[in-house]
């Protein structure tokens, strides 16, 4: 089945209107006076909250009876390269949309008390952020998917290497040049794409649909374009090995600066390869699947084992991200509905969850000004109500039945096991460790004596910390209650795309269903190891 150039039913660029609100706010940033703080803190949250309000619309109108790319718009930008302006939107990225949305009005709002410094250039910087990082998710032009790509790294580097703590110029420089040398092996493979594709057809084009319906790429070229591609994507992830910049990064970034890092950026990898890598290149992701899942299963192991060894608080997190992410990216390459459904949802739950441990270290580090575990015990007894919010946070990230995370992982594991059962016992013991490092986190903090003088005195949550942790819990208990809606909004497109990438699902599933039709109408005697088989 051939992918479709897509619709717009609003008949309106919403989507360009979404990417560059936060512009056009960094803009009017740009000519407003330093000292007028108090204005540039409300007016980028009011910038940020606008186009979080405006990116809602899409959830209500998306049709979810579709494949199709949605809300497109498209035109040529640059013709004598065969470049175009094209945007567009399916189940999959359409998510991500909107957790780039809201994650960012909250980052914002987290950021008046941290931030007392150069407060101007922060707010510009994290609203360009936006734009880069919106942008990445909806562009179907390869050209103008890299310009995004690579002008997001631009204001990380600075949020980071400016706001951030005492290493922060190392661990500025590292992501940028780690994520930086990953992207520029995918340009050359989106550069080589570009000329098979003029030699096949004639033509010059960056279209990714284009792409996807017309290039015939031999196993030779798809095993190192694939693997080209890989190293851009892993890197971002960050997969195992490629991951030893994540722990610098989201230790010395501001509270924001880390809410973004595991709310969004690392989202941004696992999306290429499932936009990118698995439909352009069906062949190689199938011969790949054994590798990718060994460095998926080390990511989930060892990230847990290094997350229970931290003293830091914020380092600990960082580490329960690779393992998290290890889980994501082993799910999505079992290539079967259920488990690629459960890696798109565990990217937006691991966004929430994780980026809501952040704001977590973030409020309790802006009164302590530590993050050291050693530093704390006992601080239920005076901060009641950031102990619950950090209970939620913490619950959700180890998968308790009735939040997100449970959602999430069990899918996840269901998907993995219909592939490979032995896969799944491999990465149910991240589950179990991820339990373990939390509990203990939360155990050495919120409970026990409190030993420390400065710890009998702390403050606890403010109404402006109420306003941005409240919606993270619910969005909790919503997707841990009823994710129906996240699952129908994804489920058309996720079905194209395993049938782009592994129609031999969907014969063997047919094949199945047709055997158990006959057996159950003549009443065949069946062998158990048969019976496995057809239910399996």
């Amino acid at each position: 089945m051939e992918l479709h150039f897509g619709t717009n039913v609003l008949n309106f660029p919403i989507l360009s209107l979404i990417t560059y609100i936060p512009l056009v706010g960094a803009i009017i940033l740009l000519f407003v006076s330093r000292e007028k703080t108090k204005f540039i803190k409300y007016f980028a949250f009011f910038v940020a909250l606008i186009d979080f309000l405006i990116s809602v619309i899409l959830w209500f109108k998306f049709d979810r009876t579709t494949w199709h790319f949605q809300f497109v718009e498209r035109f040529n930008w640059i013709p004598k390269l065969g470049v175009e302006y094209y945007f567009g939107v399916d189940g999959i990225s359409l998510l991500l949309i909107l957790l780039t949305t809201f994650l960012t009005a909250i980052s914002v709002l987290c950021s008046f008390e941290y931030i007392q410094e150069r407060q101007k250039e922060y707010y510009i910087a994290l609203l360009v952020l936006a734009t880069g990082m919106l942008g990445v998710f909806e562009a179907l032009d390869l050209f103008l998917f890299y310009v995004f790509w690579e002008v997001m790294l631009v204001p990380m580097y600075f949020l980071i290497g400016i706001w951030g703590g005492p290493r922060k110029l190392y661990a500025a420089i590292k992501f940028f040049l780690y994520t930086l040398f990953g992207s520029l092996f995918m340009l050359i493979a989106i550069i080589a794409l570009y000329f098979i594709y003029h030699h096949q057809t004639g033509e010059w084009s960056f279209n990714y649909v284009k792409w996807v319906n017309t290039l015939h790429l031999p196993m030779k070229y798809q095993f190192w374009l694939f693997l080209a591609f890989f190293l851009g994507f892993a890197i971002k992830v960050p997969l195992w090995p490629f991951h030893t910049w994540l722990p610098d990064a989201h230790v010395e970034a501001p509270t924001a600066g880390s809410v973004i890092l595991a709310g969004i950026l690392l989202k941004m990898g696992t999306y290429g390869f499932v936009r990118f890598s698995l439909p352009l290149f069906p062949q190689a992701s199938k011969f790949f699947i054994p590798m990718v899942a060994v460095l998926s299963i080390i990511a989930i192991i060892y990230g847990a084992l290094c997350a229970l060894a931290q003293e830091d608080m914020k380092k600990l997190v960082a580490y329960s991200s690779v393992s998290h992410m290890g889980l994501v990216m082993l799910a999505m390459f079992m290539l079967n509905p259920t488990a690629i459904e459960g890696s798109i949802l565990q990217m937006i739950n691991h966004g929430l969850s994780t980026g809501a441990l952040f704001l977590i270290v973030g409020i309790i580090y802006e009164r302590r000004h530590t993050r050291l575990i050693s530093e704390y015990g006992g601080i239920s007894k005076v901060m009641p109500a950031f102990a619950a919010f950090f209970m939620f946070a913490m619950l959700s990230s180890i998968g308790l039945p009735g939040l997100n995370g449970f959602i999430g992982e069990f899918t996840c594991l269901a998907g993995i096991f219909k592939t490979k059962w032995i896969y799944a016992a491999f990465a149910v013991t991240g589950v179990i460790l991820g339990a373990g490092y939390m509990l203990w986190l939360y155990q050495r903090t919120m409970f026990g004596v409190i030993t420390k003088e400065e710890n009998k005195y702390l403050k606890d949550m403010t109404l402006r910390e109420w306003i941005y942790m409240t919606p993270l819990v619910l969005c909790f208990i919503w997707i841990g209650i009823y994710p129906k809606p996240f699952f129908k909004i994804m489920e058309v497109s996720v079905l194209h795309l395993v049938e782009q990438v592994n129609p031999e699902y969907f014969a063997v599933k047919h094949k199945k269903e047709a055997q158990l039709k006959r057996i159950l109408k003549e009443g065949i005697t069946v062998s158990q190891k048969e019976h496995a088989s057809l239910f399996d």
